[in-house]
């Protein structure tokens, strides 16, 4: 039974998507244009990611710093950077989502398309250019995989020292989380670095597939 309901709505998923890209089709929007748009849209969520981040550590570190005044609201600011971080790094995998949605119906129509052509040269042409297109897609998939996969440690190991913070208001639960912060920092400083690739994979990847 839950095999059945799985294949009904794969079927649905797919069934909509197909009346998605047919829509924009009809008005002149092909699979090609919507995947370079995504791909964009996901470059700026993972910019936009990168500086949530940095501004939860930045938050973390005036923590660490803290030399008086209301622990409440050091606790308050930090807890809304790392809600404002679950809710960019849910953004970005969203993007990174539908870059994966569009190219895999892209290709699949170019692959059928092959077979329409009547012209042996044209349609080897055209091979030689999905597979260049699907070779650096893979490796702007796999940066962006990557960057994605880096957020979800920073993301625990925020809500610990939050979760911790919380329940221990007071000056020795600073000094026990003095430890933390190095770590955080020097996951935080990676994920950047990887989203820094795939940025720039990204705008590789455009420049290309535009020209």
């Amino acid at each position: 039974m839950k095999k059945l309901i799985i294949v009904a709505l794969t079927f649905s998923l797919f069934a909509c998507q197909s009346a998605y890209y047919a829509a924009w089709e009809k008005l002149g929007v092909e699979k090609r244009d919507i995947l370079v748009d995504r791909v964009e849209d996901a470059k700026e969520s993972q910019e936009d990611a990168q500086e949530q981040f940095a501004s939860a550590l930045d938050e973390f570190s005036q923590l660490i710093n803290f030399d008086g005044g209301e622990l409440q609201d050091v606790y308050d600011d930090l807890n809304g950077q790392f809600e404002a971080s679950q809710e960019s790094a849910a953004n970005v995998k969203n993007r990174i989502d539908k870059v994966e949605s569009v190219a895999e119906a892209l290709f699949d129509e170019w692959q059928e398309e092959l077979e329409k052509y009547s012209n042996a040269k044209l349609k080897r042409d055209s091979q030689r250019q999905l597979k260049d297109t699907q070779r650096r897609y893979k490796t702007l998939i796999s940066a962006m995989r990557k960057a994605e996969s880096k957020m979800d440690p920073v993301l625990t190991a925020l809500q610990d020292n939050v979760l911790y913070l919380k329940h221990n208001l007071n000056a020795n639960a600073v000094g026990a989380l003095q430890g933390e912060f190095n770590v955080i920092k020097k996951d935080i400083n990676l994920l950047i670095k990887e989203m820094n690739t795939a940025i720039s994979q990204s705008n590789e990847f455009i420049e290309k597939i535009k020209s």
